[in-house]
């Protein structure tokens, strides 16, 4: 029987897509773009500071190399390239990180390599590969298993304003019912997802994310749960 208590509340910035600063006021990590589908070193480093400032966890949200497409296009990139585009981008949102006193404590793939690696194993041990021993975010799948065999700290994640399919994937996008925007059936599903995972995923880019984020806190703290970092 699960008696957990506590949940993390997580959202993906520095996008430029949303209000980071409301945001940060309400969740409890951080996932940050390292520049690859969206973001720069300022929009991170003012990201970081306000992290830190919060007590707000700090992840690394890589990406493949794809701004026009904000990383929601698979790409078939070789093993060794992926590799060193991952650890390029976790070494820089590291040295900004440190910079603002905090640390980058997690991974999590963004877009089309989040989904990739569920199945693909090549590009998943590439991801963990240039990603050092950092903890890893993500939906079961390869992913997870390597960085679990591989002696890494595994945190499974569920997304309350996403449509599910029946085997227990996300809906494609331009599916209907993919992409939930009614604040309360939000906070429903945060509340039934809440038992079976560790964190909360809020899309940054998502209409009405910020209010959407409040409903959700809400939910959880007036049902029990207490809002904690990864």
């Amino acid at each position: 029987m699960d008696t957990r208590t506590a949940v993390d509340l997580n959202a993906d910035l520095g996008e430029e897509v949303t209000d980071d600063a409301a945001l940060l006021a309400v969740v409890t990590s951080a996932n940050v773009a390292c520049g690859y589908h969206a973001g720069t070193v300022a929009i991170m480093r003012a990201v970081c500071d306000e992290a830190a400032e919060r007590g707000v966890a700090v992840g690394a949200q890589v990406s493949y190399d794809d701004r026009e497409n904000f990383g929601r296009v698979a790409r078939d990139v070789p093993a060794d390239v992926l590799r060193e585009q991952v650890a390029d981008q976790v070494g820089t949102l590291s040295s900004i990180a440190a910079a603002a006193g905090t640390a980058v404590r997690y991974v999590k793939p963004h877009g089309a390599l989040y989904h990739r690696v569920i199945d693909d194993e090549e590009q998943a041990a590439a991801v963990l590969a240039g990603s050092g021993d950092l903890p890893v975010l993500g939906m079961p799948g390869r992913f997870l298993d390597l960085a679990a065999e591989a002696g890494r700290a595994v945190r499974h994640e569920g997304f309350p304003d996403r449509g599910y399919a029946a085997d227990g994937r996300l809906l494609p996008r331009g599916e209907p019912g993919a992409v939930l925007e009614d604040a309360d059936a939000i906070a429903a599903a945060a509340l039934r997802l809440a038992p079976q995972v560790d964190s909360l995923c809020l899309h940054g880019d998502t209409p009405g994310a910020v209010a959407h984020a409040r409903a959700v806190r809400a939910a959880l703290t007036g049902a029990g749960w207490t809002l904690a970092p990864l």
